[in-house]
């Protein structure tokens, strides 16, 4: 299994509704250093239907201006259809993100 891969795989636990940041992605993996690497992956997300990018937001609840299935404003919509609130345009309300995510091996 690939460092994608395995990025895919964590995204996926992600519940509805909530978020997590790319540095919980890249701890899921066993090195917290790899959130850009874990950016990388989402932006090449080969099954956006099916793995849920969207769920994924900067540390501080912001996000991604780089969202590459339709930008900051999609990214914001499809989290807002699934119940997560913002605190303004761009930040998510930190109260939806998960607490950690299992460790991938």
């Amino acid at each position: 299994m690939t460092t994608f891969d395995k990025v895919y795989e964590a995204v996926k636990l992600i519940p509805r509704g909530s978020v997590a940041t790319y540095g919980q992605v890249a701890e899921a993996l066993g090195n917290k250093r790899l959130s850009r690497v874990v950016g990388y992956a989402l932006h090449v997300n080969p099954r956006p239907g099916v793995i849920p990018c969207h769920r994924v937001v900067k540390r501080d609840g912001e996000v991604s201006s780089a969202f590459a299935f339709g930008g900051a404003n999609r990214q914001a919509e499809l989290l807002r259809s699934e119940g997560v609130a913002f605190r303004d345009g761009s930040h998510v309300d930190m109260a939806y993100c998960v607490r950690a995510l299992p460790l991938m091996r």
